[in-house]
């Protein structure tokens, strides 16, 4: 159920983190929130004919129908995200992004209210699986203290960032930006995972201490056999009915064995030895310290991989097909675009490598069991009892556990061949070796990506697919037009230019930079089909009755010339020097050059076509 839970909760954080703010959201407020409203009260109602479905089954039943609920709470959450741009919505929490934090605890609400909408519907079926009657208010506020510690680290994480981005402290910040910030965030988070978060999650869980007496006793002697320390909690997960057992915390005063009382009234005392063999094994294995070694490889992969990966979406021609074909902004397809490949990346990362190494780590806790007590038969005679009592699932498997059926069969074949032991436990170690290479080979590699050559390339193409993206929702709006034959007239693309300032001029015919730019384009485009002096006349004319500046004038000066008119021409630029005496020179140069040869043969050579301001 806990590994479950994270991949649930690490879609979700991921979702809303990589998701952007829009500067308006895509459906109106009044439009939206019923909409969402509506969708969360079909999610209850669906809630509730599954679970009705499941009233007189087992507790297999029940969870199977949590799981399915809960997938689809995160694909509702999603919506809300992508589709009703939650951001938006919860982004003036954080005060003008000072405190982002504020805006994650908001988005875990709204994803714990999908949540709770399933427990509600569920109450009915828990207390009659589990035997026991709750309030309904007592019932969700119980799930989610169960939730809490699956994004505690998250919070914890986005809370640090904050308060450091907040300090401001000069000598703070450039530590944080060397190559060593990273690392020191890392260490406190870890340091966080030690002390404080074992304790947190025994006040969660409502664990309470084995009680004395002889049970506690042989526990802890056995612990100290085996040069191991640990307080023993009683578990009551799911009403302490769920037959299982857990171990948090990595400093031994803030380390826990978690029992259920369920699996303590199972098993005789060298069943629940083995077992106990089985969670001390984690610890000597160092397996909880792996375990953030692997969130460390994920973040340290994916961090790599978000940089260069927007920059190769706007290489591809699928973005800016996919953009003309929506009323979504190029920013956010962007984001959209690249979070999803992120997605998947993350998916598979734990399905399959975390995946791997927790059912590999499982297994070499198992093998423990023959350092303890030399034989696997109290762990099989357990795994048997527990495969039994919780409805059968000998046979089931999972991504996170090998089944309790596999698990047996290998301590079978161990206690046949004793080597296997050793063998399991090189695997894993040359696993680790290997994953730990193909980790920094990859973030390596990934880093050597010049990330601005590759901005460099798209930069301009980007600029025109947001322009045109503008013109779709304001098409009377000549500003973009005029912005979009600038940028056109940058990347040479001078008939395209020609066109946009021709429909911005339609839009607005009395403005004087537009009619400038356009001129002075058909007075000196590179391409000699394209120039056109007599309209370019009309044009900068128009442009100077308008407005009398320095730039304007010289247009017209080049039109007067371009057309035989050498007298206006340089009467023209004289008056320009007037109204512009810093740029003097330029405008004598002008003169001599009316005066020194012809426009058609100036115009037959090489000139450059730039927008005229």
């Amino acid at each position: 159920m806990f590994y479950g839970n994270l991949l649930y909760f690490l879609i979700v954080i991921f979702v809303f983190s990589t998701s952007s703010v829009r500067s308006a959201p895509l459906l109106s407020p009044a439009v939206a929130i019923p909409l969402f409203a509506t969708l969360c009260f079909l999610y209850s109602r669906v809630a509730l004919a599954l679970f009705r479905r499941c009233r007189h089954g087992s507790s297999a039943d029940y969870f199977t129908t949590e799981r399915k609920l809960s997938i689809l709470a995160v694909l509702l959450f999603s919506l809300a995200v992508y589709g009703f741009d939650l951001k938006w919505y919860l982004h003036p929490l954080t005060f003008a992004g000072s405190l982002p934090i504020l805006e994650n605890i908001g988005a875990l609400t709204v994803f714990f209210g999908l949540l709770a909408l399933m427990w509600l519907q569920g109450r009915r079926v828990y207390e009659r699986v589990f035997h026991r009657s709750y309030p309904a208010r007592t019932f969700v506020f119980s799930n989610i203290k169960a939730n809490l510690p699956v994004v505690l680290p998250w919070l914890v994480l986005s809370f640090v960032f904050d308060l450091l981005a907040s300090l401001q402290v000069p000598w703070l910040t450039r530590i944080l930006d060397t190559q060593w910030g990273d690392l020191l965030l890392f260490s406190v988070f870890v340091l966080f995972l030690a002390l404080f978060f074992p304790p947190l999650i025994r006040w969660l869980w409502g664990c309470r201490p084995l009680a004395s007496g002889p049970l506690r006793e042989h526990i802890e002697h056995f612990c100290r056999q085996h040069g191991f320390s640990s307080e023993i909690l009683y578990w009551p997960l799911f009403e302490g009915q769920m037959l299982t057992a857990g171990i948090v915390g990595i400093v031994p005063g803030f380390r826990y064995i978690l029992v259920t009382p369920a699996l303590l009234s199972a098993l005789d005392l060298s069943e629940l030895e083995a077992v106990l063999s089985h969670e001390i094994g984690h610890v000597k294995k160092r397996h909880l310290l792996l375990y953030i070694v692997l969130f460390l490889g994920f973040s340290l992969l994916a961090g790599a991989l978000a940089e260069p990966f927007p920059y190769l979406i706007l290489s591809s021609e699928f973005y800016y097909g996919l953009l003309s074909m929506t009323h979504v902004s190029p920013e956010a397809l962007l984001t959209f675009l690249g979070a999803v490949p992120l997605l998947f990346f993350m998916l598979v990362y734990f399905r399959f490598v975390f995946g791997y190494f927790i059912r590999n780590f499982e297994r070499q806790a198992d093998l423990f069991v023959f350092r303890t007590q030399g034989t696997s038969g109290p762990l099989i005679r357990a795994f048997e009892k527990i495969a039994a009592l919780s409805g059968n699932i000998r046979d089931r498997k999972n991504w996170h556990h090998f089944g309790i059926g596999e698990r047996i069969d290998f301590l079978l074949r161990c206690e046949k061949e004793q080597s296997l032991i050793a063998a399991h436990d090189r695997k894993v170690r040359y696993s680790l070796l290997l994953y730990l290479g193909l980790i920094g080979v990859l973030v390596w590699a990934i880093r050597q990506v010049d990330v601005e050559e590759l901005a460099s390339g798209y930069e301009l193409r980007y600029t025109e697919a947001v322009l045109q993206q503008k013109l779709r929702h304001e098409p009377n709006n000549s500003l973009w037009l005029q912005l979009l034959g600038d940028l056109m007239v940058n990347s040479k693309m001078e008939a395209k230019a020609i066109e946009a300032y021709s429909r911005a001029l339609e839009l607005t015919p009395l403005n004087a930079e537009i009619s400038n730019n356009l001129a002075w384009l058909l007075l000196t485009a590179k391409d000699p089909s394209l120039r056109d002096p007599e309209r370019a006349l009309i044009l900068a004319r128009s442009a100077a009755m308008l407005r009398e500046e320095g730039f304007i004038l010289d247009t017209l000066a080049v039109a007067c010339w371009a057309n035989g008119l050498l007298e206006e021409a340089i009467l023209t630029e004289v008056k320009a020097m007037r109204i512009d005496p810093g740029n003097r020179a330029y405008y004598q140069e002008q003169i001599d050059r009316f005066q020194r040869e012809s426009w058609q043969k100036e115009a037959s050579g090489h000139q450059d076509a730039a927008a005229h301001d």
